[in-house]
């Protein structure tokens, strides 16, 4: 097997004209430059060095290996150059994400990124948290951004922010000020998100460690969709209190008196352990500094 110890001796022993000199410039004896020729005339079945020659002279041969020699060692500097900086190698990055994020802060991380690096190709999807979370163990998105709900050692976890919910719904599913109680929510029809939402198990968790058993439910695995049949009557639900503001101004949703506040939803941004670079981490950071759920669509 061919070796860069090898092809660099030969390269030296070139350059500078002896064995000696090469030796010294490797900071290795003139014994070890010799075996590692001698192996590079084994591996070819040719003589590298003219030996008749008191100086070290390139056969013809050698010299045509010399020349690939180099190529190779130049393009091993430079790979090296450039994995050691901080300047991005890859040129395609997908970036996962849930609707929530989408319809916030996603278009302000994106501008970030291609300003920061400007030859990556950034390709944002929107999917549910289960799903975004399986497609980053098998290795077919780079980085996600969904509720941090989930814990596995393979992976990077970096918090960013926390959203606010709060139980709606459309004022004349109900009526009074009274504050409502886990027994009273109950009797209403649910609107939750689906167990592969991130926010979805978060409240699936919170209702059952309350003992409030939803005798009716409307599963929805879409904000839109939850957003629509909230605003329709169909039931109550737990929706992000900023991007319903402008529906609770506009008397479409009101905001429903509840005795138990609801856990707030942090966020997190995800990458592999095992694919863990400069890039990721610095997109990571960004998603941090971007994050801001309190307004919608703006960069």
């Amino acid at each position: 097997m061919i070796t860069f110890k090898q092809l660099e001796a030969l390269y030296w022993i070139a350059r500078l004209g002896s064995f000696a000199a090469a030796a010294e410039k490797l900071y290795t004896t003139q014994s070890a430059i010799s075996k590692r020729v001698q192996e590079l005339e084994t591996q070819f079945r040719v003589e590298v060095f003219d030996r008749s020659k008191r100086t070290a002279r390139l056969t013809e041969k050698g010299t045509e290996i010399l020349r690939y020699a180099t190529s190779l060692l130049e393009q091993r500097d430079q790979f090296i150059e450039r994995a050691s900086s901080s300047e991005v190698l890859i040129r395609h990055f997908s970036l996962g994400v849930t609707e929530l994020t989408a319809m916030s802060w996603l278009p302000r991380l994106v501008k970030r990124v291609r300003s920061e690096f400007p030859r990556v190709s950034i390709e944002p999807e929107v999917d549910l948290s289960a799903s975004l979370f399986e497609r980053l163990m098998n290795e077919t998105i780079d980085l996600i951004v969904i509720p941090d709900v989930f814990s596995d050692s393979r992976c990077v976890s970096v918090p960013l922010a926390t959203v606010e919910n709060a139980w709606m719904a459309a004022p004349e599913v109900y009526t009074g000020d009274e504050p409502l109680g886990y027994e009273d929510l109950a009797q209403f029809t649910m609107l939750v998100q689906g167990t592969r939402s991130g926010t979805g198990l978060v409240y699936g968790r919170w209702l059952a460690e309350h003992g409030v058993g939803v005798a009716r439910s409307i599963p929805c695995e879409s904000l839109v969709a939850q957003v629509g049949f909230t605003v329709s009557g169909l039931g109550v639900s737990y929706l992000p209190v900023p991007a319903m503001t402008p529906l609770l101004q506009a008397g479409r949703l009101r905001r429903l008196p509840v005795k138990a506040q609801l856990p707030q939803v942090r966020y997190a941004a995800y990458y592999r352990s095992d694919r863990d670079s400069h890039f990721r981490k610095r997109v990571s950071e960004l998603a941090r500094e971007s994050c801001n759920f309190q307004s919608f669509f703006t960069v």
